[in-house]
């Protein structure tokens, strides 16, 4: 059952890493489009706004693909597990290993980031200049999600609750 639960996980890892690269490929496109040089970091938080608001259709379709980035690893969790406790582990698994094979695919395309201190907007759901931090940090928060998350996995991986038969009556009759 182990082998299972850690071959069930890294087929998840492996699904999560492509994605990852994926996210990466289309934050290359974006930088293109806005103005952002090879290598090159990102501009301040409100530059960056101020940058996405002369496309005014960029900062909802971001948006968009955002929030479905997060149900694309929220579908393949619910598949990845039978119950909620793995489901849940499958999840934050997924996230963390995404997170950090997006930034691995920044650095192989664009050169960038350059180190671990280097400052990057997160997210943008909802747009906050909390989102604006060092690499370090969604870094860090991504293996400390890859390890609760591997542990809520194989723990929570049992078989799910066999329903009641039908027709039988808690009441003795």
């Amino acid at each position: 059952m182990i082998r299972s639960g850690l071959a069930r996980l890294g087929v998840l890892a492996l699904f999560a890493a492509a994605m990852g690269w994926l996210e990466g490929v289309v934050v290359v496109y974006l930088r293109a489009l806005l103005g952002i040089a090879h290598a090159s970091g990102y501009p301040s938080d409100a530059e960056m706004l101020g940058r996405m608001k002369e496309l005014p259709w960029l900062l909802p379709t971001e948006q968009t693909r955002e929030a479905a980035t997060i149900l694309m690893l929220a579908a393949v969790a619910w598949l990845a597990a039978p119950r909620i406790r793995g489901r849940v582990g499958a999840f934050l698994m997924a996230f963390g290993v995404w997170d950090v094979a997006y930034y691995g695919a920044l650095r192989v395309l664009v050169d960038w980031p350059s180190g671990l201190t280097t400052m990057d907007l997160l997210f943008l759901i909802p747009p906050h200049p909390w989102w604006y931090q060092p690499v370090w940090v969604p870094v860090a928060i991504s293996g400390a999600l890859v390890l609760a998350g591997t542990w809520l996995f194989l723990a929570g991986r049992g078989a799910p609750a066999k329903p009641k038969p039908r027709g039988t009556s808690a009441v003795p009759g």
